[in-house]
């Protein structure tokens, strides 16, 4: 490899001399750069030799850039783009995988940070680098993070209103003929989800959290807009490898431009490790919903989910989750009951992760409205296959794309539906 060095007035004008390192020297050259605080001269080398055709040259300069990225510069995003680049070519890298997971920490993403620890735990770990994680494991609960998450996709698809394709509706006075708003619309929108998290240590085992979220699906067809935005707080705890937590906070929806609900909500949930490699979660909510568009289908609003994630190796994981669910009305033909189930499967190949997901849901309401010749009971089923291709990223960013198909069978015509989408978009790389 050549550096050129300037040197006098004169010698600025001519062609500077050229010198040649050996990866060695540079290494050396960039860590005194590090250590002189000269961070873009330490950059600029450990990039050139990240540009090795040699594998481990170039995991061990992307390995220090990283390091230094993050704990010199604070600069965490770039810090894990680097190490997840490492960890295509060498899932195996349990200390890089490690130190990923720390930067997640600090990012604010600790549901990604405890997924990077099991997977780590997954590949097996000698004791040393075990005594590691469980000291990552209890910082997780002192980091003070802060971050924001965007994923913006175009998304086509077969049905945006989830509605039926008949033409009528069978009532107990006869079949009424639906307006074509009522019935099944294709489209391409705009599909925004985002998040903004902070949080603040209370006391040793106590952490306040603070979470703004929202979604937006735009469409060229206004009647169809559909903006979801909810703010949450609360306390959460650490006990042991337990996390506990509590959050309260209200959300507004918006549909067709016009307010549709306002919620209340709290929620509780508990985190439990099983073992290296899995984890179980408890959450249960309740809340009050308001509809301002028909004040028969306000009320309370009750649920409860158990899921189970485990990492089977340091690139394939997966999970399943059951969810049971209660709506209460004031017309109790829309007062609702339902139970579900979903099961996942991730595996990373090389740059790319791959996931696939299946669901399935039943539905009854609690009597017949009085307009429908029978009482309402659907049966949802759900598959999604998503892709992450980092090898295509934009800085801290990278392209995703996924299609989704949903089927819901009921009793009643007009909650009768297919649904076949995709997305295409950005999503954060990590």
């Amino acid at each position: 490899m050549t550096l050129a060095f300037a040197g006098s007035a004169a010698a600025q004008e001519a062609t500077p001399p050229s010198v040649t390192l050996t990866a060695a020297q540079l290494f050396a050259y960039a860590d005194a750069a590090r250590d002189r605080a000269d961070f873009p001269t330490a950059e600029a080398a450990y990039r050139a030799l990240a540009s090795n055709p040699d594998p481990e040259l170039r995991t061990e300069a992307r390995f220090r850039l990283a390091m230094m990225l993050a704990d010199r510069q604070r600069r965490f995003a770039d810090a894990a783009v680097l190490l997840r680049q490492i960890l295509d070519e060498k899932p195996k890298a349990a200390r890089v995988r490690l130190e990923l997971a720390r930067v997640q920490a600090f990012m604010g993403h600790v549901n990604s940070a405890e997924r990077e620890l099991r997977a780590a735990q997954a590949s097996g770990l000698p004791p040393e680098v075990e005594r590691m994680v469980r000291f990552y494991q209890s910082a997780l609960s002192a980091a003070k993070p802060m971050g924001f998450s965007l994923e913006v996709a175009l998304a086509p698809d077969s049905n945006i209103n989830r509605a039926t394709r008949s033409d009528t509706l069978g009532t107990i006075i006869g079949d009424f003929t639906l307006d074509q708003n009522a019935k099944a619309r294709s489209g391409v929108g705009l599909d925004l989800h985002g998040t903004a998290w902070a949080r603040h240590g209370l006391y040793k085992s106590a952490t306040l959290v603070m979470r703004l979220s929202g979604s937006a699906n735009v469409y060229r067809e206004s009647d169809f807009n559909d903006f979801i935005l909810s703010a949450q707080a609360g306390p959460e705890y650490r006990s042991g490898r337990d996390k506990i937590a509590f959050l309260v906070g209200p959300a507004w929806r918006w549909y067709g431009m016009q307010p549709y609900t306002t919620t209340i909500s709290g929620s509780a949930s508990w985190q439990h490790p099983l073992g290296k490699r899995a984890q179980l979660r408890v959450e249960g909510g309740i809340g009050h919903v308001t509809n301002r568009r028909n004040a028969l289908q306000s009320g309370e609003s009750f649920t409860l989910s158990a899921s189970y994630d485990r990492a089977f190796s340091a690139r394939f994981g997966g999970g399943v989750q059951v969810n049971a669910s209660r709506d209460t009305a004031a017309d109790p033909g829309y007062a609702l009951a339902s139970l579900g189930a979903n099961a996942y499967l991730f595996r990373e190949f090389g740059h790319t992760t791959a996931t696939v997901s299946i669901g399935y849901s039943h539905l009854e309401a609690d009597e017949r409205l009085f307009l429908y010749p029978r009482r309402r009971m659907d049966n949802r089923f759900s598959a999604n296959l998503s892709g992450t291709f980092r090898s295509l990223r934009i800085g801290p960013f990278a392209p995703l794309a996924r299609l989704h198909w949903e089927r819901n069978n009921s009793t009643i015509e007009l909650y009768d539906y297919n649904r076949l989408g995709g997305e295409l978009g950005i999503t954060a790389a990590f």
